[in-house]
């Protein structure tokens, strides 16, 4: 079969081409070689977006699963699959990165054997090997369906319930302990980030990016698709969204307040500049946007406050480890080129392993594309209201 070379595929072949370079350096010369990571500031772009920016933007995998199975949210039921395999595909590629930071990443395993139970780090990684375990059995339906395989599917459906509680609760326990880690280091993290919240500010905001990201994934899939969007799904999506980013805007602003912290942030400095931008990116465009009755009800207008969101975000992580340390340094710290082109890389190969499992695997399967039909018919729920509606009604 022959294959077109189109724009993006040159454009991902070039990625790739730069990134396997780099693996070949960093693994052949060392960490120096391929990053501006030095003792003083070890922690540096791979764990700020790598690590830290992946978590999060997997965080719609349990936001989602959470909404319909716990919360009993039905009308969400068409993004359950795609929520799942692009939280799956995001843990394993943060363990990729992860492969890439660590000094001597043959080790990862020892942490099995050699515990220390008082170690946040420690529990950060077996809860994020536990949860993409879960994420593994939770993805496999859509590889069973895809043989047609009806007996494990029936014993993966037994088991359902509990890999549901356990995904949640996992994610629940990582997804603030990735704050946590920040705690230790109050005299290093400028004001703007250190905050003793900073558990509960991860694990808001990844539920915010959860829902977000639902909705940049859905669209993107419904485009590459040829599909409707699902327009009663998102306008629910994005009422959940507004709502997540003021609780997140007022859990900052609390914080600042009682800090004594709302005087200098409008003072400007160094910090001072990321972190308006922060800000206007995380909250203050999203909720102004999102406030019009309009945006809310318009698939680009949801797509654009949600893209926005998420750089935001991003932002906030970045902050956090890397802007955040720079005047405890001493110095900036720019990220090699080779950095960055491994980043581009495992991204790259996250919407192809995406991509490949939505044109081969039912991750839209045609009964859930029936139900949508038929949560349409019902006259689009408006936000707020509580859906009451199940899948076989």
């Amino acid at each position: 079969m022959k294959i077109k070379l189109t724009f993006w595929r040159v454009v991902f072949l070039v990625i790739m081409a730069l990134g396997l370079y780099s693996t070949y350096v960093r693994y052949l010369h060392g960490l120096g070689a391929v990053s501006n990571m030095t003792d003083q500031f070890p922690w540096g772009f791979w764990i700020g977006f790598d690590c830290l920016c992946g978590v999060m933007l997997a965080a719609g995998g349990f936001c989602i699963v959470g909404a319909v199975y716990l919360f009993n949210v039905e009308s969400l039921h068409s993004v359950v699959r795609p929520a799942v395999l692009t939280a799956f595909l995001g843990y394993v590629l943060f363990i990729v990165g992860l492969l890439f930071d660590l000094g001597r990443p043959w080790f990862i395993w020892h942490q099995l054997i050699y515990m220390n139970p008082h170690s946040v780090m420690f529990e950060v990684g077996m809860c994020v090997m536990t949860y993409t375990t879960v994420l593994f059995f939770e993805f496999l339906p859509n590889v069973f369906e895809r043989f047609n395989w009806k007996a494990p599917i029936k014993w993966i459906h037994k088991i359902y319930p509990i890999l549901i509680v356990l995904g949640i609760l996992l994610s629940t326990l990582h997804q603030s302990s990735l704050g946590s880690l920040y705690l230790i280091m109050p005299s290093k993290l400028h004001p703007f980030w250190y905050s003793p919240a900073l558990p509960f500010f991860f694990f808001a905001s990844a539920i915010a990016v959860g829902l977000a990201m639902t909705i940049f994934e859905s669209t993107q899939s419904a485009k590459a698709l040829g599909r409707q969007l699902e327009l009663p799904v998102l306008v629910r999506l994005g009422g959940a969204l507004l709502v997540a980013l003021w609780v997140n805007a007022l859990l900052r602003f609390e914080d600042y307040f009682h800090r004594d912290m709302l005087g200098q942030i409008f003072q400007p400095s160094y910090e001072a500049y990321f972190l308006w931008l922060e800000l206007a990116l995380s909250f203050v465009i999203p909720i102004t946007l999102l406030s019009f009755k309009k945006i809310r009800l318009s698939p680009d207008g949801l797509y654009l406050a949600s893209v926005i969101s998420l750089f935001g975000f991003i932002t906030n992580r970045l902050n956090v480890s890397l802007i955040g340390f720079e005047t405890y340094v001493g110095h900036h710290y720019m990220p090699k080129w080779t950095e960055f082109s491994v980043t581009l890389m495992i991204v790259a190969m996250g919407f192809f392993l995406f991509a490949v499992a939505v044109k081969y695997l039912p991750i839209f399967p045609k009964e859930e594309q029936a139900h949508e039909r038929v949560l349409e018919q019902k006259a689009a729920v408006p936000l707020g209201e509580p859906v009451l509606e199940h899948a076989g009604d």
